[in-house]
């Protein structure tokens, strides 16, 4: 550890004024980590997104569950849990704010006795359906930069390491 460095008392000169342009800092090592890349377009995307879904009161697990709902009417909150990898206790308030909010509802499991399945209300399906034109809308823009190609073939690069 290298000996605490002696301060020197202020002077009555100003500090050179920082160049208009930045220095850019050497981030090959980070550029080169897909974590760091896959962050860096996460915090992009997910501060237009939460922007974009705040007149609806979404947040990005709550539209997750209401879409998926939307597209498989009567899924259990194992199924949600099982694809969206979160713990069972997480989702039960989830659920909840859900459905105080009118948004989904409990009907019992056609072929499960012991299962709920859970299904949108008419405000839920109205409410994703406007939602995802929204978050269709941001993803598009916030991909303008790739060709149609190239964001497909992104997603299913992304794919590959988590499916």
């Amino acid at each position: 550890m290298p000996p605490p460095t002696k301060k020197t008392p202020a002077t009555t000169e100003a500090p050179a004024a920082p160049s208009a342009r930045a220095e850019r800092l050497d981030a090959r090592v980070l550029e080169g980590l897909v974590g760091y890349n896959a962050r860096r377009a996460w915090l992009i995307v997910s501060t237009v997104f939460a922007d974009r879904m705040a007149p609806y009161g979404l947040k990005q697990i709550d539209f997750s569950v209401l879409s998926l709902l939307a597209h498989n009417p009567g899924a259990t909150s194992r199924q949600l849990c099982n694809t969206l990898d979160i713990l069972p206790p997480n989702l039960v308030n989830l659920v909840a704010a859900l459905d105080s909010r009118g948004l989904i509802e409990r009907r019992p499991h056609p072929h499960d006795g012991r299962a709920v399945g859970l299904h949108l209300t008419p405000a839920g399906e109205t409410l994703i359906r406007e939602a995802e034109q929204a978050v269709v809308q941001l993803e598009t823009e916030a991909s303008s930069r790739l060709s149609t190609r190239e964001r497909e073939t992104l997603i299913k690069l992304l794919q590959k390491i988590y499916l």
